[in-house]
Formats: C-alpha cells, sequence, structure tokens
C-alpha cells in the first residue's frame, strides 16, 4: 500500500463520557498561552481518560512511532502497542513500509512479538499464514466453509507514512491525510536533511509517569535552570516565538551558546556541523512537537527525538533516537565522541524523570488543580489547548 492510501481501521467507540467539571476545565486549557489554564490533573491520572485518549484522540491521529531505518530490509517488522492496540509495522517485499493489525482473522491470535526479519507471518495457533502484503496466503482446513474466499481474509491493514526520515501510523479512516496533519514540517525542517540521518542509538525505557508529561517537559525551557542547571541549562538562551506550522506540529527554535547536544563542561568535543546548516541553524536546536506522540531536538550535529506511549495513567514507554549525518557516523573515532552525546542524553533523562515522576505523584493530590502557564512553555501550552480540543466531550 503506498504512503497515505486506503485503510481498512476503524476509529472505534467514543469510550467513557467526560464529567461537566472536567469539560469545564478542558476548555479553559483552550486559547492563548496568557489566558489558558494548564490541563487539569485528572487529564494525567484518570483511567477513563486514558481509555477515551485512546479510542477518541490517539486512534484518530497520526502516530510517529519511530525512525525508518529501523527497517531496513524486507520482512523486518516491529510488533507494539499502538493507542492500546497491538500493531505490526513491517517492510514489505518492494520495500514499502505497511502496517497491520496484529490479529489474526481466524480467531484472532496475536501474529508476533518483538522485533525480527520475517518473509511470511505464521500465526502460531492454526497455522494461517500472510505475505508481507498482509493478504492471507495460506489456511488448511477450510474447504468445507462455504463462501470462504482467501481475498476476504487478510490482515486489516493502517495507513503509514514516512515523513524526515519518521514513521507514522494512521488508525482511523478519519484521520486527515499526512501532508495536512504535517502542514510545513517539510519547510520548516529541510536545512537538517532529516530524512537523510542515520541512526545510531536507540533506547526503550519505562518512567512513572503519565505519557504527556514526559512530551511536556521536552518543549518547554521553563526548567532548564533549575533541572538541568549543572549539565546544559546554561547554553540554552532565550527562545525564539513558535513558527507558524499549521497542522498538528509544534516548532520553536532556541538559540544556543554552544551545542545543545553536549553538557556545559564538554563543548570542545562537538562533532561537525551537519552537511548544509546554515549560521543560523549552526546556532541553536529546532525542538518540534508533532501532536500527539513524536517529539525531536534537531542540533547542529545530532538528532535527538522521543515517543511516548501509554502503559497506564501513571506509567509510560518512552523510546529514544539519536542520529547523526552518515558521513559523521562513518568517520574514524565517531563512536568514542558519540558517547559524549549519548551521556549528555541520559544525564539530562535522568534529572527530567526525577523531577517527573514527583511531578505525576503530586497530580495524583486530591487538592491538585490547574494551573497557569509561563511564556517558556509555548510547546507545553499548545499541546494542551490542541488535546483539550480533540479529547471527545470537551
Amino acid at each position: 500500500m503506498p504512503d497515505d492510501a486506503g485503510n481498512a481501521g476503524m476509529a472505534g467507540d467514543a469510550g467513557p463520557a467526560l464529567s461537566g467539571a472536567l469539560a469545564g476545565a478542558l476548555r479553559d486549557a483552550v486559547g492563548d498561552i496568557a489566558s489558558a489554564s494548564t490541563l487539569p490533573p485528572e487529564c494525567y491520572t484518570g483511567a477513563d481518560v486514558l481509555a477515551l485518549e485512546a479510542s477518541g484522540l490517539l486512534r484518530r491521529s497520526w502516530l510517529g512511532v519511530a525512525r525508518a531505518d529501523e527497517w531496513r530490509e524486507p520482512g523486518d517488522y516491529a510488533a507494539m502497542e499502538l493507542a492500546g492496540a497491538p500493531v505490526i509495522v513491517l517492510r514489505d517485499e518492494e520495500r514499502r513500509l505497511r502496517a497491520f493489525a496484529n490479529t489474526c482473522r481466524h480467531r484472532g491470535t496475536r501474529l508476533l512479538e518483538g522485533r525480527g526479519n520475517a518473509q511470511r507471518i505464521r500465526c502460531p495457533f492454526h497455522g494461517w499464514t500472510y505475505g508481507l502484503d498482509g493478504g492471507l496466503r495460506g489456511a488448511t482446513r477450510m474447504g468445507a466453509t462455504r463462501s470462504f474466499r482467501r481475498a476476504d481474509m487478510g490482515l486489516v491493514e493502517f495507513r503509514t507514512a514516512e515523513r524526515g526520515g519518521f514513521v507514522f501510523v494512521a488508525l482511523s479512516d478519519e484521520t486527515p491525510g499526512i501532508d495536512e496533519w504535517l502542514g510545513a514540517f517539510d519547510a520548516l525542517h529541510a536545512p537538517w536533511r532529516l530524512d537523510e540521518l542515520v541512526t545510531t542509538r536507540r533506547r526503550e525505557l519505562e518512567v512513572e509517569c503519565n505519557w504527556k508529561l514526559f512530551l511536556e517537559v521536552f518543549n518547554e525551557s521553563y526548567h532548564l535552570e533549575y533541572v538541568h542547571a549543572a549539565t546544559f541549562g546554561d547554553i540554552y538562551l532565550e527562545p525564539e516565538r513558535p513558527d507558524a506550522v499549521g497542522g498538528c506540529v509544534q516548532s520553536s527554535f532556541s538559540p544556543t551558546a554552544g551545542t545543545g547536544g553536549l553538557k556545559v563542561d564538554e563543548q570542545g568535543h562537538a562533532l561537525p556541523f551537519m552537511p548544509g546548516l546554515g549560521p543560523r541553524e549552526r546556532a541553536g536546536t529546532r525542538y518540534t512537537w508533532v501532536f500527539p506522540s513524536l517529539t525531536f531536538a534537531a542540533g547542529s550535529e545530532a538528532l535527538w527525538a522521543y515517543a511516548a506511549r501509554a502503559l497506564g495513567p501513571t506509567r509510560c514507554r518512552v523510546t529514544q533516537w539519536v542520529c547523526f549525518p552518515a558521513e559523521t557516523a562513518a568517520a574514524p573515532g565517531f563512536e568514542a565522541k558519540a558517547e559524549r552525546y549519548y551521556a549528555r542524553m541520559d544525564e539530562a533523562l535522568a534529572e527530567d524523570i526525577a523531577v517527573l515522576e514527583r511531578q505525576q505523584l503530586g497530580m495524583a493530590s486530591p487538592f491538585a488543580r490547574a494551573g497557569r502557564w509561563s511564556d517558556l512553555e509555548q510547546g507545553a501550552a499548545a499541546f494542551a489547548a490542541w488535546y483539550a480540543k480533540r479529547l471527545p466531550g470537551a
């Protein structure tokens, strides 16, 4: 199936209804940053809200799931949970990315686990076998079943798209096309040549906080001088105003005194600039959030990106990717130099996670209330407004 082609997926039930008080609090989160409130604590703690997010928001969105170079060869696959649904993403024989419901069309068995390479998808229960295009190839002992047609029993397929080297999946027919979703994404990020970067590190971890909290902290600079004061907080200067991207994307440029990819005391170990960057792009980092689940920083030498998926109201699985230009990664001594970038990412994560897990505990208080935004929280505020307008019943 070509990118952004037809989709057999369904949006699903609207799920539980919001209380009147919660719906009112969500309406207060819509508006410009100077007048809007933060999302109410229930959005970060409630199981009912999580169920409503999955059915009414996430399954109607383009979900950023990975870097495209995770599927290098035909047959490469990854099984994952997206919005509470088991999904297979794979590269077919023609090297196109496809996404399917990870459930057998016979009696629903989960087909694949983890990551690997397969030339066929075989159900471990009754042996039904599917091609990399999702079509049913083999089903024994079905000859006596009336009106049984293999052509009708292929895997449920979802739309996929590749942009800037990232992979996106849409689980619903109702989701707008990827170009509408991303707005001016391609033009805004053109200097970084994102689709040419290679992934040199992939890391997964689980964090004891709501998935939205993790993504929010990556998109506000208010906390830098407090949480990251000893590591890289002083590198970042006053961020610029958000760019007009359109679609479901928030992006802004942060000038830096050095590279944001390294700690303050390791600035002398910077790798070469990305090819083609102008003086402005070399002097800072662009932070982008593709709503709802993917965020990244395009720096002068490297890209670091995160996706967050809910494991429950107060726990999420986070995936990190660090990417460099191919020529940088191929240069002698790269691995040793890149380790300094990875160490900076790990230290920043540890500092953020310590605060995020305390924030999650505070959100659980019966006396927690919605707050107000600082002007250094533009990205988080934009997402809150987007979320509040789209959560069903708000």
